[in-house]
């Protein structure tokens, strides 16, 4: 079920956000729900990024190059 919300702005932005969600082919509807689907997933992706280091915890750099090498081509 879909809820309305009321959010405010200066008419030149929102303008702006309606002019170019037309020149891509959506509303500015579409946009902000496909923002807010982003916006809400952001810790679940901080969380799969730390897990995923955690698995590669025991992946160890080696040693360090020098300039020379790490310029070589």
């Amino acid at each position: 079920m879909l809820k309305n919300i009321t959010l405010s702005a200066e008419d030149m932005l929102i303008q702006q956000a309606r002019e170019r969600a037309a020149a891509e082919n959506s509303t500015l509807n579409a946009e902000f729900r496909r923002w807010l689907v982003q916006y809400t997933a952001r810790p679940q992706t901080a969380v799969q990024y730390h897990d995923l280091m955690d698995r590669l915890s025991y992946a160890q750099p080696g040693r360090k190059f020098t300039r020379e090498e790490m310029n070589e081509r």
